[in-house]
């Protein structure tokens, strides 16, 4: 098989099954890939066919999602720190001592978890609507945070969230009519169908809940920024709903070397531009590898 296939592989980390993609040559950088909500490493799949002649790339389902490992919520803690010690244990099971982080939606607290506490194993962040400063909520999280504070009022109104309407709004938001035919529809069915599996929306409830707690670790995350002043790409859509403009904008206040593309787009950007992204991916990490 050659070295730029991609590859679908499960290895169980913590008693759980993880489901991760591969590609690309294991002796060239790597970068690591963590998706968000309500998505999978399936997000990912065009940009590691783009990059795999270049880099090794590595994308992981979270537990929850995608093909990974989906247990109750009574049988598993569904926080963002349990998700980072299994994503964690991923990388270390698999030998990946040093990469790069492309971090997305529910990806960057994971990511930046990881990133701050083992800053020497980071050779540069992309972060694509992956928010570390309040700056980036918007007025969708309004009914979320309100959920967060007191949870029986306000779930009926946060379950809607996990319907197939806004499942595709997710994707076709802030998006110019001219790149919806970009868009295939099996992205936000192929979502859906795994936010319908039973048990998955207390699931999701749970991360919607425990979701609060990633603000409570934003300083350590500025301060990883401010003290290692890793390489920073900013691939963000300008027209995002969920984490705004200003969420991309404020990578430049403790890392003013940071490269900050606000595209023409929404929140699933690797869907309308993927092309552009790669390209500012390729020639961003090649300026890192030759500095």
């Amino acid at each position: 098989m050659s070295a730029f296939a991609t590859r679908h592989r499960t290895v169980t980390i913590a008693g759980q099954q993880v489901f991760y993609r591969e590609a690309g040559d294991p002796s060239h950088p790597t970068l690591v890939l963590l998706h968000g909500f309500p998505t999978s490493s399936h997000m990912f799949r065009n940009l590691i066919t783009a990059l795999a002649g270049d880099y090794h790339l590595i994308a992981p389902d979270h537990i929850g999602f995608g093909n990974s490992s989906a247990p109750p919520v009574d049988a598993f803690d569904y926080s963002f720190d349990r998700l980072t010690e299994i994503t964690l244990g991923l990388l270390d099971t698999l030998g990946i001592d040093r990469f790069a982080l492309y971090v997305h939606d529910y990806g960057a607290p994971i990511g930046l978890r990881i990133a701050s506490r083992h800053p020497q194993r980071i050779t540069a962040l992309i972060t694509q609507s992956g928010n570390a400063y309040t700056e980036g909520f918007t007025p969708f999280w309004e009914v979320l945070f309100a959920h967060a504070k007191d949870r029986p009022a306000h779930e009926p109104q946060v379950r809607k969230l996990l319907e197939l309407e806004a499942t595709r709004w997710q994707y076709t938001h802030g998006v110019p009519a001219d790149r919806l035919d970009r868009i295939a529809p099996e992205t936000w069915r192929l979502d859906q169908s795994g936010l319908d599996r039973p048990g998955n929306r207390e699931i999701q409830l749970q991360l919607f809940w425990d979701y609060q707690f990633n603000l409570d670790r934003y300083p350590d995350f500025q301060r990883y920024f401010r003290d290692h002043q890793p390489p920073t790409l900013v691939t963000w859509g300008r027209h995002d709903e969920i984490f705004g403009a200003a969420g991309a904008e404020a990578y430049a206040r403790d890392l003013p070397n940071a490269e900050i593309h606000l595209l023409d787009t929404g929140h699933f950007a690797l869907e309308t531009h993927g092309d552009e992204i790669a390209a500012l991916i390729r020639d961003f990490l090649h300026r890192v590898q030759s500095a």
